[in-house]
């Protein structure tokens, strides 16, 4: 069954990309980071059930990097995300002219093909409330179906994570 998900996972990864930002403090060890939790009121911005496939996602992956849910955490996760409709640059142009004994004259029109895609940004921020502050963030962009059925809108949860956290702990 792992497999299969791995499966889903890296499908919806290659046909649908995920574009990832990310920023950290560069003075940080991240090894001294072992465990997390989630801050209580996090407004992420998605449905409740979004929301909590989203952080079982992360709690999955965060997991297989050896890191551990804890009441008393190295660190806290903040989740903040929005909606945005990408501008459609798809259209066909139509012209006509004319011209003739030094005078001219034009008309062109752009019509718009197909539709916008509707995308989602996700914000994933570590925040070290006993010292530093935010140390670690990434910002992820991608086009997503708001009708999509739920095993649909878990698996695109998980390879937005899995793409999220591929370079977390950042590389020195």
């Amino acid at each position: 069954m792992r497999y299969l998900s791995l499966i889903v996972v890296l499908f919806l990864v290659s046909c649908a990309p995920i574009r990832v930002n990310y920023d950290y403090e560069t003075a940080i060890d991240f090894t001294t980071y072992k465990t997390y939790n989630y801050y209580a009121n996090i407004q992420s911005g998605l449905s409740e059930l979004d929301t909590n496939r989203l952080m079982n996602a992360l709690d999955e992956e965060l997991q297989s990097k050896g890191l551990t849910l804890s009441e008393t955490p190295d660190f806290f996760i903040d989740i903040k995300s929005d909606e945005f409709q990408e501008a459609n640059r798809s259209s066909v142009g139509v012209g006509l002219g004319g011209g003739g004994r030094n005078v001219g004259g034009g008309v062109s029109i752009g019509i718009p093909v197909g539709q916008s895609n509707l995308n989602r940004q996700i914000i994933i921020d570590f925040v070290d409330e006993n010292g530093v502050g935010l140390f670690w963030q990434a910002v992820s962009e991608d086009s997503f179906n708001p009708n999509a059925k739920p095993d649909k809108r878990e698996a695109k949860f998980k390879a937005i994570v899995v793409k999220i956290l591929e370079n977390y702990p950042p590389k020195k």
